[in-house]
């Protein structure tokens, strides 16, 4: 958990405060988002790792694997399953579990849930500040590393938060933070 009492805003935690293992740096995560890496793991270790071995075995039976169209997609798969349980293994090790109910609700820090309104539309939107893995727009969840998250960081309700989007810049005001 972050000691400092911005959070995640106090310059990304002090440049998460010497929370570096070794030349390993932290990712902030919610817990939601560190339960689904570790299911998705579990999954390829228990389910896909195992049927694309019997995938490979079933492949060899066939005969010269030189000509083995099967054979090729299954090493091809077993590859991709066994790069993927690297890049979550890492990632899961990597990662700092923050709980939102920990922080402080008067200003933006990572796993708040705000509501912004764009000044010049007046169109309103709910995001959660989210981890870089976490991010998924169509459900209102943006990165702490996106520019609109990272300009969001510190701010209070009120506040005025200006991004330079690919269309231009984009004003918008804290309304509130939930």
């Amino acid at each position: 958990m972050i000691g400092c009492s911005v959070a995640v805003s106090c310059s990304f935690a002090k440049k998460s405060a010497g929370r570096r293992l070794k030349g390993l740096e932290r990712t902030p995560i919610t817990k939601q988002g560190y339960e689904k890496l570790k299911k998705e793991l579990a999954r390829l270790k228990t389910v896909e790792r195992p049927e694309n071995i019997k995938a490979i075995e079933e492949a060899r039976a066939h005969g010269d694997l030189s000509e083995n169209a099967e054979f090729e997609a299954a090493k091809d798969r077993q590859g991709f399953i066994e790069g993927r349980i690297n890049e979550l293994t890492y990632k899961i090790s990597s990662a700092d579990v923050i709980d939102p109910t920990a922080l402080p609700r008067d200003k933006v820090v990572f796993a708040s849930r705000v509501v912004l309104e764009n000044i010049d539309t007046e169109e309103s939107v709910e995001y959660q500040i989210v981890g870089p893995d976490e991010s998924d727009i169509e459900k209102g969840m943006i990165s702490v590393t996106s520019p609109l998250g990272k300009a969001m960081l510190g701010k209070k309700p009120g506040d005025e938060i200006t991004v330079q989007a690919p269309g231009g810049k984009r004003n918008y005001e804290l309304v509130e933070i939930l």
